[in-house]
């Protein structure tokens, strides 16, 4: 038998190095109307939170929210997706975050309209609003924020 020259000891310490480093970055990828302005910057948000973002502009976003069955009630400006997910509107980098670490069967998260004070909405007052968690059946209160608090 050929000695490979892993000893039991080299393999431990091979493996203890790959889980220190983390497994790679998620990409997010925003879906955005070319003029829209608080767009860019929740994707601005969401890098400055440590995701790699990639923009897509397109004049229709109706038809990716069809595409990705986006319920219409829970629909904002943009649409992303991540990892698998569906991330609809003004949706803190702590919730996709989370949601990301917990891999709960769902299509998504979603915060409806275009909060005061949400990611991308800053600068004015700061409102209360609830980022939705969703699939094509169900919906629930997955997080709360009050603007300005993007933190959870």
């Amino acid at each position: 038998m050929e000695n490979s020259g892993l000893t039991r000891r080299s393999v431990l310490g091979l493996t203890a190095a790959l889980l220190a480093f983390p497994a790679g970055e998620t990409v997010v990828l925003v879906h955005r109307d070319p003029n829209c302005g608080c767009c860019a910057d929740w994707a601005r948000h969401l890098k400055v939170a440590g995701f790699t973002v990639t923009i897509e502009e397109t004049a229709d976003i109706q038809a990716v929210r069809k595409r990705l069955r986006v319920p219409a009630d829970l629909a904002a400006c943009h649409t992303a997706e991540a990892d698998g997910y569906v991330i609809e509107g003004h949706v803190p980098a702590a919730a996709v975050r989370r949601l990301l670490k917990e891999r709960l069967n769902a299509g998504g998260l979603a915060v409806p309209g275009m909060p005061s004070g949400s990611p991308g909405m800053e600068g004015g007052r700061a409102d209360s609003y609830d980022v939705i968690l969703f699939d094509a059946s169900s919906r629930r209160t997955y997080m709360r924020f009050i603007g300005g608090d993007i933190a959870g």
